[in-house]
């Protein structure tokens, strides 16, 4: 063994222990395990480490030194993430460089590939750290494993597998196009940009909400009473939620003072004080529901406000007991509008960023200047300032773009980072004008103006315009069928003219 290089054998708690610590410098531990192939002793390394902008990451490699055996793989040693991602990559044929990309795979995460109507569940590969083309030939490697066994038994079978590792190979290599997902409901999986900050074209990223089974998967306590009531329907002549079951507190007895603390207990401050600008609630209802991180039972607090120039928005705000997990919503009230919006708003001074803004889930963010382009759902919907928003863009780029400054980043991109960064902070110092643009398909996004009168704001402007069929087709607006609300609509109407 090299003398330099130290190494210490431990047992299995102090590693556990070690691991936990926040430490930066954590050393290599190495245990001694056995080996499932030869069932003799051999020897597991651990390394704690941190992908920049990225999460803690437990590095452990097996070494058997009677049979050769080694594996490696990668556990993830920071929080389940509140939402869940899904990554999609579309690849070409013939682009060699995207199956290059790095891929972070936590041990729940699933690979699919459409176009083979092929699927990688978390149990078949755990957590590992790889490219689109390693993970795909050790999937082709694993199923080319047995298939001598195969041919022998069911012939038919490893005939069948066979023609399906070819097709496989040919993706692998570039050969084929198809499409990679990489859907993680921990939150914890990764696809390499190698545009970051920018946007990449062929990459597209969904965070989405946990569903019960998803959580009762990663480990959460779930009630299985729950899990059984989403596959029941709702029972003759009842309601999912009974009339004692919602508790409305009328706004003479609850008053601006108490409603705005109601709220605020359960929601963030920033979120409270910015709503309660323009009008207190006039109801408060509290209903049951379940906690989006551990699926507890919990109540949540919903009100109906309006915002002048904007229109009617409902806030729900939900805390959970037994974990303290805390989050809140802003839904748009009213009907679907007719067309789309975009709001585009001249920064200049101090006072502009801190307009409050209202970011719905179906907002894009735009800031030319930068070349910046965040699609729709990437923040979520949010109540904030410009300055928060623009905060939170950052933030969340650092998140969401891993490696950003690895080891195996090449200096010109790691450049091409920090500079994109010094320009963002630049927005927040006013050294120079920028302009802020919110494009909402849905209409449901607002920035308030500097002015009692929308007309006097010279900054800030509002365009509506036709939603694509494309647009339409992403809000699900093609497939709505209205024709027996209508025909009710229409009968209702007669009956009371008659």
């Amino acid at each position: 063994m090299d003398a330099n290089r130290e190494q210490i054998v431990v047992d299995v708690g102090s590693v556990v222990e070690a691991v936990s610590a926040d430490d930066g410098h954590a050393p290599l531990y190495s245990i001694e395990s056995l080996c499932m192939r030869c069932h003799e002793n051999g020897i597991t390394r651990f390394l704690l480490t941190s992908i920049p902008n990225f999460r803690k990451i437990l590095l452990s490699a097996f070494e058997c030194p009677h049979c050769g055996e080694r594996n490696n793989e990668v556990q993830f040693a920071g929080e389940i993430q509140p939402r869940g991602c899904c990554y999609s990559l579309e690849i070409p044929s013939g682009q060699q460089k995207m199956l290059n990309r790095q891929v972070v795979k936590a041990e729940s995460a699933t690979i699919k590939i459409p176009e083979l109507d092929f699927e990688i569940p978390p149990e078949a590969q755990r957590g590992s750290l790889s490219t689109v083309e390693g993970i795909l030939m050790r999937a082709a490697d694993e199923l080319q494993t047995l298939q001598e066994e195969r041919k022998k038994v069911a012939p038919e079978t490893a005939e069948a597998i066979d023609q399906f590792l070819v097709k496989l190979r040919a993706c692998a290599t570039g050969e084929s196009a198809f499409t990679f997902i990489l859907d993680d409901p921990a939150g914890n999986s990764f696809i390499e940009n190698p545009f970051a900050p920018s946007s990449d074209p062929s990459l597209t990223i969904k965070f989405y909400e946990r569903t019960p089974e998803q959580q009762a998967s990663l480990g959460y306590l779930v009630d299985s009473t729950h899990i059984e009531g989403i596959h029941d329907e709702t029972p003759e002549g009842g309601e999912a939620v009974t009339a004692d079951q919602v508790r409305r507190e009328p706004h003479g007895s609850i008053g601006a003072t108490a409603g705005h603390r109601a709220i605020a207990q359960s929601n963030s401050s920033e979120i409270a004080e910015a709503l309660f600008r323009y009008t207190a609630p006039e109801e408060v209802m509290t209903f049951p529901s379940s906690c989006g991180a551990c699926a507890a039972s919990c109540e949540t607090r919903m009100f109906v406000t309006n915002i002048p120039y904007f229109q009617e928005v409902i806030v729900m705000a939900s805390t959970c007991d037994s974990c303290g997990y805390r989050n809140s919503e802003l839904k748009p009230g009213g009907r679907i509008p007719e067309k789309g919006k975009r709001i585009t708003l001249n920064v200049k001074n101090v006072n502009d960023l801190s307009r409050d803004v209202i970011k719905s889930d179906t907002a894009s963010v735009k800031v030319p200047e930068l070349d910046l382009e965040l699609a729709s759902g990437t923040l979520g919907g949010i109540v904030t300032t410009v300055e928060g928003l623009i905060t939170k863009i950052s933030e969340s780029l650092e998140r969401v773009h891993g490696f950003t400054f690895g080891d195996s980043l090449d200096e010109q991109r790691k450049g091409k980072w920090i500079d994109f960064k010094a320009r963002l902070n630049k927005l927040l110092s006013l050294e120079e004008a920028w302009t802020l643009i919110l494009d909402d398909a849905l209409a449901n996004s607002f920035v308030a103006p500097a002015t009692d009168d929308l007309k006097e704001d010279n900054q800030l402007s509002f365009e509506e315009y036709e939603r694509s069929w494309e647009q339409n087709e992403e809000l699900g607006l093609n497939d709505i069928d209205t024709s027996s609300a209508d025909v009710a609509y229409e009968s209702t109407n007669t009956t009371k003219t008659e």
